[in-house]
């Protein structure tokens, strides 16, 4: 049976960063990933090229059933921290939006980058290699591998979520936390497209590929990005990050003139253009088939000089308050992260050391910690996978 101090169940971006966090603590550490290779889902990431971190990240970007949770972890190990490594290894990166941080070439260099580290470490990563079961032992754990038996002081669980199946996702983390006698908030898909209801269906459905700059609101929270329509929904930076906080029956507001006084705008068309009807006008910033079709549906299109201002502000009222309600999210798939996970009620906060049982250790997304899109969820990663890097 081969002895380690450290083992990590998973090897994906949290398991990789606490393993040379570990590593570097002189302690001998075992990486056990069940895929044929470490950080696939690092690999997809970000179109190819990796969303790596955020300028921004605070603790108002996570979802969490104890919302202060994630706060000790990113204090300690910060944005600034990950991309000092990323510069120490030559990655050119760069900022696409809101704090966006992408490699400049690929997302291969982050995984390089991880792996390079562990095995400077000397981190041992074993890939292809199935854990059938895990028991305490001996003040630490016995763990049985489709590659033989191991035994650790520390056990790291790093699973992921549910999200991308295809990349090799499972509910073992979860599964292994029931084990140990830890409750497990109800996982669901986060960062997802919404599904159309049928009336909606019918009535958009033929707008596919068209993308549209808009502010969507619910359940309080509100962001502004691009909207896209597809052939089953919703899509699209604002769509995926309304979604996280969406629950089936709620409406969705969308604003689709969101960054002007859309009145006002108007108005002045009036007068500018009074023989022009109200679609085209509208199609000027909503794109002339969305225009066409709202017109279609319920704003009614006749040229501007026929309107009173009391209409052109009902029309206005209507543009920005515009409601979808959706009938279901489209589920793992296609979802970016997997919201809830081990509750951090039984967790430190500061090491991710579980309260109930001594020597284990959750980090990453198989925690109730969830970011936004834009980067943060990798920054969790990395944050609380070096918190417990500290530790074990």
């Amino acid at each position: 049976m081969s002895q380690f101090n450290v083992v990590v169940i998973g090897g994906g971006a949290a398991g990789l960063m606490c393993a040379l966090e570990a590593g570097k603590r002189a302690r001998r550490v075992l990486v056990i990933e069940h895929c044929d290779r470490v950080g696939k889902k690092i690999l997809i990431s970000g179109g190819g090229r990796c969303n790596f971190t955020n300028l921004h990240t605070a603790p108002e970007n996570f979802i969490s059933k104890n919302p202060h949770f994630c706060k000790s972890a990113l204090a300690r190990y910060t944005q600034a921290d990950f991309i000092n490594l990323v510069e120490r290894h030559g990655i050119a990166y760069h900022e696409k939006e809101l704090g966006q941080l992408f490699c400049d070439q690929s997302a291969k260099s982050i995984v390089k980058m991880l792996t390079d580290e562990c095995r400077q470490a000397g981190a041992r990563i074993m890939t292809d290699c199935k854990v059938t079961n895990v028991e305490p032992a001996g003040g630490g754990f016995a763990l049985k591998t489709s590659r033989g038996s191991v035994q650790t002081g520390s056990l790291v669980i790093a699973t992921g979520g549910l999200s991308v199946p295809k990349m090799g996702a499972t509910a073992y983390g979860y599964e292994l936390a029931k084990k140990f006698g830890h409750r497990i908030v109800p996982p669901r898909a986060g960062l997802v497209p919404l599904v159309f209801g049928p009336d909606d269906m019918v009535r958009y459905r033929d707008l596919s590929g068209v993308s549209v700059p808009v502010q969507v609101e619910c359940r309080r929270r509100s962001f502004s990005n691009a909207m896209l329509f597809t052939h089953r929904g919703l899509s699209g930076p604002a769509i995926l990050q309304i979604s996280s906080y969406w629950q089936t029956g709620d409406a969705l507001i969308v604003n689709f003139l969101p960054l002007t006084d859309a009145n006002d705008w108007l108005k002045k068309r009036q007068a500018v253009r009074p023989d022009a009807e109200l679609k085209t006008v509208l199609g000027e910033f909503l794109t002339k088939r969305l225009a066409q079709r709202l017109c279609e549906i319920e704003l009614g299109s006749r040229p501007l000089r026929q309107y009173q201002q009391s209409e052109l502000r009902g029309i206005c009222e209507q543009i920005q308050h515009w409601k979808f309600t959706p009938l279901e999210a489209e589920g793992y798939r296609t979802a970016e992260v997997t919201l809830g996970g081990v509750d951090t009620d039984d967790l430190s906060s500061t090491t991710m050391e579980s309260k109930l049982v001594p020597g284990l250790y959750f980090v990453g997304e198989v925690v109730d910690v969830t970011g936004q899109l834009g980067g943060f969820n990798f920054q969790w990663a990395w944050s609380s996978g070096w918190a417990a890097g500290q530790a074990v």
